[in-house]
Protein backbone atom coordinates (compact mmCIF):
# COMPACT_ATOMS: atom_id res chain seq x y z
CA UNK A 1 0.00 0.00 0.00
CA UNK A 2 1.24 3.49 -0.83
CA UNK A 3 0.45 6.24 1.67
CA UNK A 4 1.13 9.98 1.68
CA UNK A 5 1.67 12.32 4.62
CA UNK A 6 0.94 15.95 3.74
CA UNK A 7 2.74 18.71 5.63
CA UNK A 8 1.51 22.18 4.59
CA UNK A 9 2.42 25.52 6.14
CA UNK A 10 -0.16 27.36 8.22
CA UNK A 11 -2.79 28.92 5.94
CA UNK A 12 -3.65 32.61 6.24
CA UNK A 13 -7.07 32.25 4.56
CA UNK A 14 -9.50 29.41 3.97
CA UNK A 15 -8.92 29.68 0.23
CA UNK A 16 -5.18 29.34 0.74
CA UNK A 17 -5.68 26.31 2.96
CA UNK A 18 -7.95 24.66 0.42
CA UNK A 19 -5.50 25.42 -2.39
CA UNK A 20 -2.70 23.74 -0.44
CA UNK A 21 -4.87 20.70 0.18
CA UNK A 22 -5.80 20.44 -3.49
CA UNK A 23 -2.17 20.73 -4.62
CA UNK A 24 -0.94 18.13 -2.15
CA UNK A 25 -3.76 15.74 -3.04
CA UNK A 26 -2.83 16.10 -6.69
CA UNK A 27 0.83 15.38 -5.94
CA UNK A 28 -0.07 12.39 -3.78
CA UNK A 29 -2.28 10.96 -6.51
CA UNK A 30 0.39 11.49 -9.17
CA UNK A 31 2.78 9.40 -7.07
CA UNK A 32 0.32 6.54 -6.74
CA UNK A 33 -0.86 7.19 -3.19
CA UNK A 34 -3.96 5.36 -2.01
CA UNK A 35 -4.49 7.53 1.05
CA UNK A 36 -3.19 10.91 2.21
CA UNK A 37 -3.29 12.35 5.73
CA UNK A 38 -3.23 16.06 6.68
CA UNK A 39 -2.22 17.58 10.06
CA UNK A 40 -4.38 18.19 13.11
CA UNK A 41 -7.16 20.77 12.71
CA UNK A 42 -5.49 22.10 9.56
CA UNK A 43 -8.72 23.89 8.74
CA UNK A 44 -9.05 26.40 10.32
CA UNK A 45 -5.82 25.81 12.29
CA UNK A 46 -5.23 24.58 15.82
CA UNK A 47 -6.38 27.09 18.43
CA UNK A 48 -4.10 28.26 21.22
CA UNK A 49 -0.97 28.44 19.09
CA UNK A 50 0.94 31.56 18.08
CA UNK A 51 -0.87 32.11 14.79
CA UNK A 52 -4.26 33.50 13.91
CA UNK A 53 -6.94 30.88 13.38
CA UNK A 54 -9.19 31.40 10.36
CA UNK A 55 -12.87 32.25 10.75
CA UNK A 56 -14.71 28.93 10.76
CA UNK A 57 -18.45 28.49 11.12
CA UNK A 58 -20.91 25.90 9.84
CA UNK A 59 -20.83 27.38 6.34
CA UNK A 60 -17.03 27.24 6.21
CA UNK A 61 -17.09 23.69 7.52
CA UNK A 62 -19.50 22.50 4.84
CA UNK A 63 -17.58 24.31 2.11
CA UNK A 64 -14.31 22.69 3.17
CA UNK A 65 -15.82 19.20 3.38
CA UNK A 66 -17.51 19.46 0.00
CA UNK A 67 -14.37 20.77 -1.69
CA UNK A 68 -12.05 18.12 -0.26
CA UNK A 69 -14.55 15.33 -0.95
CA UNK A 70 -14.72 16.46 -4.57
CA UNK A 71 -10.92 16.47 -4.90
CA UNK A 72 -10.64 13.05 -3.25
CA UNK A 73 -12.98 11.77 -5.96
CA UNK A 74 -11.22 13.69 -8.75
CA UNK A 75 -7.77 12.43 -7.78
CA UNK A 76 -9.04 8.99 -6.66
CA UNK A 77 -7.21 9.12 -3.35
CA UNK A 78 -8.67 8.56 0.11
CA UNK A 79 -8.14 11.52 2.43
CA UNK A 80 -7.82 12.06 6.17
CA UNK A 81 -8.68 15.72 6.69
CA UNK A 82 -7.75 17.31 10.02
CA UNK A 83 -10.34 19.97 10.82
CA UNK A 84 -12.69 21.37 13.41
CA UNK A 85 -16.15 19.92 13.84
CA UNK A 86 -18.87 22.18 15.14
CA UNK A 87 -21.33 20.49 17.50
CA UNK A 88 -24.06 21.59 19.91
CA UNK A 89 -21.66 20.87 22.77
CA UNK A 90 -18.89 23.02 21.26
CA UNK A 91 -15.95 22.79 18.89
CA UNK A 92 -14.21 19.44 18.48
CA UNK A 93 -10.94 18.48 16.84
CA UNK A 94 -11.63 15.77 14.28
CA UNK A 95 -10.07 13.80 11.45
CA UNK A 96 -12.64 13.22 8.71
CA UNK A 97 -12.00 10.14 6.56
CA UNK A 98 -13.10 10.45 2.92
CA UNK A 99 -12.73 7.53 0.51
CA UNK A 100 -11.49 7.71 -3.08
CA UNK A 101 -15.08 8.06 -4.32
CA UNK A 102 -15.52 11.22 -2.29
CA UNK A 103 -17.74 9.52 0.30
CA UNK A 104 -17.26 10.30 3.99
CA UNK A 105 -16.58 7.09 5.94
CA UNK A 106 -16.74 8.83 9.29
CA UNK A 107 -14.57 10.87 11.59
CA UNK A 108 -12.33 10.32 14.56
CA UNK A 109 -12.55 12.99 17.25
CA UNK A 110 -9.79 13.95 19.64
CA UNK A 111 -11.02 12.42 22.87
CA UNK A 112 -8.01 13.13 25.07
CA UNK A 113 -7.43 16.88 24.97
CA UNK A 114 -4.24 18.54 26.08
CA UNK A 115 -5.06 20.53 29.27
CA UNK A 116 -4.31 23.78 27.41
CA UNK A 117 -7.04 22.95 24.87
CA UNK A 118 -9.92 22.73 27.34
CA UNK A 119 -10.72 26.42 26.85
CA UNK A 120 -11.14 25.97 23.08
CA UNK A 121 -12.55 22.50 22.47
CA UNK A 122 -14.75 19.76 23.89
CA UNK A 123 -13.59 16.13 23.71
CA UNK A 124 -15.19 13.38 21.68
CA UNK A 125 -16.29 10.12 23.27
CA UNK A 126 -16.09 7.38 20.62
CA UNK A 127 -13.44 5.66 18.50
CA UNK A 128 -13.74 4.26 14.99
CA UNK A 129 -11.75 1.90 12.81
CA UNK A 130 -11.54 2.70 9.09
CA UNK A 131 -10.70 0.71 5.97
CA UNK A 132 -9.29 1.64 2.56
CA UNK A 133 -8.58 -0.95 -0.13
CA UNK A 134 -8.93 -3.75 2.40
CA UNK A 135 -6.45 -2.23 4.85
CA UNK A 136 -7.74 -1.29 8.30
CA UNK A 137 -6.37 1.78 10.05
CA UNK A 138 -7.01 4.01 13.03
CA UNK A 139 -6.45 7.67 13.88
CA UNK A 140 -5.04 9.11 17.11
CA UNK A 141 -4.78 12.89 17.22
CA UNK A 142 -1.72 14.69 18.63
CA UNK A 143 -1.81 14.59 22.49
CA UNK A 144 -3.66 11.25 22.33
CA UNK A 145 -0.80 9.54 20.57
CA UNK A 146 1.91 11.20 22.65
CA UNK A 147 0.46 10.72 26.13
CA UNK A 148 -2.29 8.10 25.82
CA UNK A 149 -0.84 5.05 24.04
CA UNK A 150 -4.06 3.13 24.60
CA UNK A 151 -5.63 5.22 21.81
CA UNK A 152 -3.21 3.58 19.36
CA UNK A 153 -3.55 0.10 20.89
CA UNK A 154 -7.35 0.37 20.60
CA UNK A 155 -6.98 0.33 16.81
CA UNK A 156 -4.13 -2.18 16.75
CA UNK A 157 -6.00 -4.88 18.70
CA UNK A 158 -8.87 -4.52 16.23
CA UNK A 159 -6.73 -5.24 13.22
CA UNK A 160 -5.33 -1.85 12.20
CA UNK A 161 -2.15 -2.16 10.15
CA UNK A 162 -1.33 1.52 10.57
CA UNK A 163 -2.40 4.36 12.81
CA UNK A 164 -2.29 7.89 11.42
CA UNK A 165 -1.33 10.61 13.87
CA UNK A 166 -2.18 14.15 12.71
CA UNK A 167 -0.60 16.64 15.09
CA UNK A 168 0.89 20.07 15.72
CA UNK A 169 4.20 20.54 17.52
CA UNK A 170 6.37 23.61 17.15
CA UNK A 171 6.09 27.24 16.11
CA UNK A 172 6.78 29.67 13.31
CA UNK A 173 7.87 32.33 15.81
CA UNK A 174 10.46 30.85 18.16
CA UNK A 175 12.16 27.64 19.18
CA UNK A 176 15.10 25.40 18.40
CA UNK A 177 16.01 24.36 14.87
CA UNK A 178 16.25 20.57 14.91
CA UNK A 179 18.78 18.91 12.62
CA UNK A 180 18.81 15.24 13.66
CA UNK A 181 15.76 12.95 13.74
CA UNK A 182 15.24 11.31 17.12
CA UNK A 183 18.19 13.09 18.76
CA UNK A 184 18.65 12.35 22.44
CA UNK A 185 18.71 16.07 23.19
CA UNK A 186 15.57 16.80 21.16
CA UNK A 187 11.93 16.80 22.27
CA UNK A 188 10.40 13.42 23.16
CA UNK A 189 7.91 13.36 20.29
CA UNK A 190 9.89 11.35 17.75
CA UNK A 191 10.86 8.83 20.42
CA UNK A 192 7.16 8.41 21.24
CA UNK A 193 6.49 7.70 17.56
CA UNK A 194 8.91 4.78 17.73
CA UNK A 195 7.21 3.40 20.84
CA UNK A 196 3.70 3.59 19.40
CA UNK A 197 4.76 1.40 16.47
CA UNK A 198 6.98 -1.13 18.20
CA UNK A 199 4.72 -1.68 21.23
CA UNK A 200 1.91 -2.66 18.82
CA UNK A 201 3.91 -4.09 15.87
CA UNK A 202 2.14 -1.80 13.37
CA UNK A 203 3.04 1.22 11.27
CA UNK A 204 2.71 4.67 12.83
CA UNK A 205 2.36 7.69 10.52
CA UNK A 206 2.78 11.04 12.28
CA UNK A 207 1.85 14.18 10.34
CA UNK A 208 2.89 17.69 11.43
CA UNK A 209 2.43 21.17 10.01
CA UNK A 210 5.44 22.61 8.17
CA UNK A 211 6.76 25.05 10.79
CA UNK A 212 9.92 27.10 11.03
CA UNK A 213 10.70 25.66 14.46
CA UNK A 214 9.22 22.17 14.23
CA UNK A 215 9.50 19.98 17.31
CA UNK A 216 8.87 16.78 15.36
CA UNK A 217 9.10 15.73 11.73
CA UNK A 218 6.35 14.32 9.59
CA UNK A 219 7.46 10.68 9.81
CA UNK A 220 6.61 7.08 8.94
CA UNK A 221 7.68 4.49 11.50
CA UNK A 222 7.85 0.75 10.73
CA UNK A 223 6.37 -1.98 12.94
CA UNK A 224 9.86 -2.60 14.36
CA UNK A 225 10.15 1.01 15.53
CA UNK A 226 12.50 2.25 12.81
CA UNK A 227 12.03 5.57 11.06
CA UNK A 228 11.42 4.57 7.45
CA UNK A 229 11.31 8.15 6.15
CA UNK A 230 10.61 11.73 7.20
CA UNK A 231 10.22 15.17 5.69
CA UNK A 232 12.93 17.75 6.40
CA UNK A 233 12.05 20.07 9.27
CA UNK A 234 10.23 23.21 8.16
CA UNK A 235 9.73 22.04 4.58
CA UNK A 236 6.24 22.11 3.11
CA UNK A 237 5.60 19.02 1.06
CA UNK A 238 4.36 15.48 0.93
CA UNK A 239 5.98 12.24 2.06
CA UNK A 240 4.96 9.31 -0.16
CA UNK A 241 5.96 5.84 1.04
CA UNK A 242 5.05 2.22 0.49
CA UNK A 243 4.22 0.09 3.50
CA UNK A 244 4.62 -3.69 3.73
CA UNK A 245 1.26 -4.60 5.19
CA UNK A 246 2.35 -8.16 5.95
CA UNK A 247 4.95 -6.83 8.40
CA UNK A 248 2.27 -5.06 10.45
CA UNK A 249 1.31 -8.23 12.32
CA UNK A 250 -0.04 -6.48 15.40
CA UNK A 251 1.64 -9.27 17.39
CA UNK A 252 2.36 -7.33 20.56
CA UNK A 253 -1.00 -5.60 20.49
CA UNK A 254 -2.88 -8.89 20.15
CA UNK A 255 -0.99 -10.33 23.13
CA UNK A 256 -2.51 -7.66 25.36
CA UNK A 257 -4.46 -9.52 28.05
CA UNK A 258 -6.73 -7.15 30.02
CA UNK A 259 -7.99 -10.01 32.17
CA UNK A 260 -4.55 -10.06 33.81
CA UNK A 261 -5.09 -6.58 35.20
CA UNK A 262 -7.70 -7.43 37.77
CA UNK A 263 -7.26 -5.40 40.89
CA UNK A 264 -6.11 -7.27 43.98
CA UNK A 265 -7.30 -5.87 47.28
CA UNK A 266 -6.19 -6.79 50.75
CA UNK A 267 -8.86 -8.08 53.08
Amino acid sequence: MIIALASPCVASTLDEGLDKIKRLLSEASAQGSEIVCFPEAYLPGLRGQNFEVLPFDQTHQERALQAVAQWARTYAVATILGMERLTEAGRQIAAVVIDARGQIQGSQTKNQLDPTEDQFYVPGTTRQLFEVNGIKFGVAICHEGWRYPETVRWAAVRGAKIVFHPHHTGSDQEGVLLTEWGAASGPYYEKAMMLRSMENTIYFASVNYALRFQESATSLITPSGQCQAYLPYGQEGILVQGIKVEEATGLLATRYAPERYQEFTLE
